[in-house]
């Protein structure tokens, strides 16, 4: 156990010391660290690769379980067939996606670059280009810390949503009750993806959206469109010392589309009662672009690097300069230059259009 700084362990590179530090590589070592901190009434913070996370200027006064633990076991094939493949929390989940090109697991292909660990995913639900990790997770296997115990929960009773989950709504600060152990997940087998959704992602595939493609050329497409917008990790490109997406993309009632600008694109909202099925659209509700929002509030790419803009945070923070959904370190920033730009473009866009953004990563004793 020791001290660290909670900026060498998040990749926007902020955030003050934590009081503790464990450094957990086992399902054993993760329980133990946890439950230690919980007799002696310590806060727990939960860290896997630091990808969605921003802690204040202040840290952490508790301990900080960084979650190290990595392998991949398959496991005994199903009646039906496919592949069923159990994770643990630590490993890197872009690793985990190339491996799954390899072996021919289908679905994951989609969601290349994104960075962190898999026992992060479902707690998020992460998704990129029209797929959701949870259309593919069988089970997660947690240590409930309120009950001091393990609990496995199958896919319908974590409750996907749009970067949401059961996981994620029992998390308070940071500080989970469920803890991610390992994750179940069950694929299909074949050299071709799962159906392209996302218009960008097709025509670069030169498919129509609803075809599929090799899932080795649309990894190979996908890290091309994240790296063209900076969302993938790269220590000689600053755009990427962020948290990925800063705003989730709104869900308003339609009627909101009554008093924005025509042509504001807006997407349908999918609810899925199955990871199964394809899911009914919500007739009452849209989903906004974010990023169009951001932009027709005033907000360029690079907003806060000079102008008057540049006072907010001196510099040292501003939107990417590839994409305005991305808040970056240009170099020394701190925990409260990235806040301040969140602020200014949060306040922006609701003054503008009435719509309030909601931050996408977990923020840890700080204000947004």
């Amino acid at each position: 156990m020791t001290e660290k700084l909670l900026s060498e362990l998040t990749t926007a590179q902020v955030g003050g010391p934590a009081k503790t530090y464990v450094r957990a590589t086992s399902e054993a070592e993760i329980i133990e660290a946890v439950s230690a901190a919980d007799a002696a009434g310590e806060p727990v913070l939960i860290v896997g690769g630091g990808s969605n996370l921003l802690v204040s200027d202040e840290g952490f006064n508790g301990t900080v379980v960084h979650i190290a633990s990595e392998g991949v076991e398959v496991l005994p094939i199903p009646a039906c067939g496919g592949a069923n493949v159990r994770v643990q929390a630590g490993t890197i989940w872009d690793d985990f996606v190339k491996l799954s090109i390899e072996n021919e697991w289908v679905g994951p292909a989609a969601l290349s670059g994104i960075p962190g660990t898999v026992g992060a995913t479902p707690v998020q639900n992460v998704g990129a280009y029209g797929v959701e990790v949870g259309e593919f997770i069988a089970s997660v296997r947690t240590w409930d810390r309120e009950k001091n115990t393990r609990k496995t929960f199958a896919s319908a009773d974590l409750r996907f949503g749009y970067r949401d989950s059961v996981l994620k709504r029992a998390t308070v600060n940071g500080s989970p009750r469920y803890v991610v152990l390992t994750v179940d997940f069950q694929f299909t087998l074949g050299s071709l993806s799962s159906p392209i959704r996302y218009a960008e992602l097709a025509k670069s595939l030169g498919v129509e959206p609803g075809q599929r493609a090799e899932s080795a050329l649309v990894r190979e497409k996908v890290l091309q469109l994240r790296g063209s917008k900076g969302m993938v990790l790269n220590p000689e490109d600053r755009d990427t010392f962020s948290t990925g997406s800063f705003f989730t993309n709104p869900i308003v009632p339609r009627s909101t589309l009554d008093s924005l600008p025509e042509g504001a694109p807006n997407f349908p909202v999918v609810v899925k009662t199955s990871p199964f099925t394809a899911g009914v659209e919500d007739p009452d509700h849209v989903k906004l672009s974010a990023a169009w929002l951001i932009q027709h509030a005033g907000f360029e790419k690079g907003f806060g690097l000079e102008g008057e803009s540049r006072e907010i945070a001196q510099g040292r923070a501003s939107l990417s300069t590839k994409h305005t959904l991305a808040i970056t370190n240009r170099g020394g920033a701190s925990a409260e230059d990235i806040f301040a730009i969140a602020r200014a473009v949060r306040d922006g866009v609701r003054e503008r259009f009435g719509v309030t953004l909601v931050p996408e990563p977990v923020v840890v004793n700080g204000e947004i």
